[in-house]
Order: C-alpha cells, then sequence, then structure tokens
C-alpha cells in the first residue's frame, strides 16, 4: 500500500512571489494561509491547496505540480520505491513546514509526497 491520501496541494513556480501573491490573494479573492517570504505562499482554493513556490537561481519550471498528502512520508516513499519510483532530495520541513519528496509520471509530470506536521493536518 503506498499511503496516499488523495490530492492535497497543486503548486507553481513563479519568477515573482509579490506579484503572484497579490494576483491570487486580491484579484482571485483566494484566502493566503501562509507564506514564508520570497520562497512558498499557500492559499485554500477548496479541497486542493494552492502553493506557489518562489523561482531561485533558474529552478523555474513551467506547469504545476500535483502533491498528495501521506501521513508516513518514509513508508509511501519505500513502498513507491519498490514499484520503480526515483525521488528528489527530501525537503526537510524545517520551522513546522510540511515534509516532502518528488518524483515525475512516465511523461516527465512532476507529482509529489506531502507529509504535515501532526498539528497541521487537513481534515
Amino acid at each position: 500500500m503506498t499511503g496516499l491520501k488523495g490530492a492535497d496541494l497543486v503548486y507553481f513556480f513563479v519568477s515573482d512571489m509579490d506579484r503572484a501573491v497579490s494576483f491570487y490573494r486580491d484579484v482571485l479573492g483566494l484566502q493566503l494561509l501562509y507564506r514564508t517570504g520570497d520562497d512558498w505562499a499557500q492559499f485554500e482554493a477548496g479541497p486542493v491547496q494552492l502553493g506557489l513556490h518562489g523561482s531561485a537561481q533558474g529552478e523555474h519550471r513551467p506547469g504545476g505540480t500535483l502533491a498528495f498528502r501521506v501521513d508516513d512520508l518514509e513508508a509511501s516513499r519505500a513502498a513507491l520505491a519498490a514499484r520503480g519510483i526515483t525521488f528528489t532530495p527530501e525537503g526537510e520541513g524545517e520551522d513546522g513546514e510540511p515534509r516532502f519528496v518528488e518524483f515525475s509520471d512516465p511523461d516527465g509530470n512532476v507529482l509529489g509526497l506531502l507529509e504535515y506536521p501532526q498539528e497541521r493536518v487537513r481534515s
């Protein structure tokens, strides 16, 4: 069993965090849940949240990333690795942020696994 709990987050890389936050908050009217400088912003967008990932040092990529919520990142990663999935290095969830890893489907679309700290688990 892979432990996938369902789609939880879609995120886009953005070149100007202030401009992007203003667009999603002020123009589209989404509620900003939190922001960590120019690195990350997350919005309430219904059953799937929207994240904005700041582009730094040429890491901008087009398209979105779909992240699946899991309760146990290690167990889910191990189960998928046993099925041939290769992962990027883990984002360690510093300062209460979610832990995550990314991987790609056969066409190169980026997917992720996202483990929230217990105090921020969504229902």
